[in-house]
């Protein structure tokens, strides 16, 4: 299915690795132009080369640390300059840390907050602007399921992946007009780092061995095992294309069976 995208200028924040990478190898994929971005220059140089390698498309790396105000200043400074306008942007950013709410201190409420809600407020502030300008857009916002059920481990990421879930529904119904179509994709247990860190944690804290742990949480998935970056990257990057035509405001939940839309 052509998507669309050839020569369409996108924006995938936090995306050197994991998901992120994967959503931005997808695009290049299907013929855009994408800026990727990353906090580490050397990690994030060797994805914009290796994607580019791969898929023949412009991939340009830009250090970004995502929770910081100037930074997303500088990167829209940039996409201005380089691309002039914005066709899609993903709103991405690594989960906030598991934190223990009695011994947590409010320094690790407000870097979750400046990390997962203000990062993608400020993005998304940039780049509609960019998108009127241009006639359309496309937002996508990388959630989690945490943001349908709560999960007791990942209480900073249940209360601000939320708030960008409610920003994004809100803005939705008064940028529809204006042809900028915004959507939620939430990612259940993807193969990523940060679950591989989660698993490792909850394992130790079972006292079983990590294997049995993945095993018995696969287990509970319907389809029986955990979902790829890639398999979640087809999902948001359909909705974040211009074969995506009348979607907007909705949340999708990718869980490997259940896959749910609200």
């Amino acid at each position: 299915m052509d998507l669309k995208l050839k020569n369409k200028k996108v924006l995938v924040l936090a995306s050197s690795k994991g998901i992120g990478r994967e959503i931005a190898n997808k695009y290049a994929e299907e013929g855009a132009s994408v800026i990727i971005t990353g906090r580490t220059k050397e990690i994030l140089k060797k994805t914009a080369d290796e994607i580019s390698t791969q898929t023949g498309s412009e991939v340009i790396p830009f250090v970004t640390d995502v929770s910081k105000k100037e930074d997303i200043n500088r990167l829209f400074t940039f996409v201005k300059e380089h691309f002039g306008v914005l066709d899609v942007l993903v709103s991405n950013a690594g989960g906030p840390p598991i934190i223990d709410f009695e011994t947590s201190d409010e320094a690790d409420w407000y870097d979750a907050f400046e990390l997962t809600l203000m990062s993608s407020v400020r993005a998304i502030k940039e780049a509609i602007p960019l998108m009127k300008k241009n006639g359309q857009g496309r937002i996508v916002y990388v959630a989690s399921t945490s943001i349908k059920e709560p999960i007791s481990e990942l209480l900073l990421s249940n209360i601000f992946r939320s708030g960008v879930q409610a920003l994004c529904k809100s803005l939705a119904e008064d940028y529809a007009k204006d042809q900028i179509l915004i959507n939620i994709v939430g990612p259940g247990r993807i193969n990523t780092d940060r679950l591989k860190n989660i698993d490792k944690r909850n394992a130790e804290r079972h006292q079983v061995p990590l294997e049995d742990w993945q095993n018995r949480v696969q287990e509970t998935i319907p389809i029986g095992r955990y979902g790829t970056p890639e398999e979640f990257a087809e999902a948001a990057v359909f909705l974040g294309s211009y074969r995506n035509t009348y979607i907007t405001g909705q949340t999708l939940l990718i869980d490997g069976g259940a896959v749910k839309a609200y």
